[in-house]
């Protein structure tokens, strides 16, 4: 189910104080290379109609965060006919975005992080992981239930 969502996250709305928005995002997507393009192409436009323009560096950064974490849901995380689920929370008090990248291989885990290894300079692939935590200002990963792992990090939009 695909939700745009906006809700206060602070009590007594009657207040003074304008109530703190948080907005979600949520949906799933084929475990497939266009599946992964899609989510950053969403991401993208969720974030734009959020208020962070396409050529805004927020939108920029967040967009290849979310390419990065896909690319891994298909790469790495597939399973035959299982989709993966991009949620994306926007806190506005902050203002922060936490991505989250759902897929159903909790059983391939990647490293924690500050222990990623260095790429081999030979290989074409191996850097997505430092990308989201070098952009990021923290990530990490998930397992809510037996059947799925979520890997997500937060990027500081201010």
């Amino acid at each position: 189910m695909n939700a745009d969502v906006a809700h206060s996250t602070e009590p007594g709305l009657g207040t003074a104080q304008p109530a703190a928005l948080t907005h979600h995002f949520t949906i799933r997507l084929s475990a497939t290379p266009r599946g992964a393009r899609l989510a950053r192409r969403l991401a993208a436009e969720q974030l734009h109609r959020w208020g962070r323009p396409y050529d805004s560096e927020p939108n920029r950064t967040s967009s290849l965060l979310v390419a990065e974490l896909a690319a891994n849901a298909v790469r790495h995380g597939r399973v035959r006919g299982r989709d993966f689920r991009l949620r994306l929370t926007l806190y506005s008090t902050d203002p922060t975005l936490r991505i989250e990248v759902t897929d159903p291989r909790p059983d391939r885990r990647p490293p924690p992080p500050g222990t990623l290894p260095a790429p081999s300079p030979d290989l074409d692939s191996g850097r997505g992981l430092l990308l989201v935590e070098a952009l990021g200002t923290h990530w990490g990963t998930t397992c809510g239930d037996p059947y799925t792992k979520t890997v997500w990090c937060e990027v500081a939009l201010g």
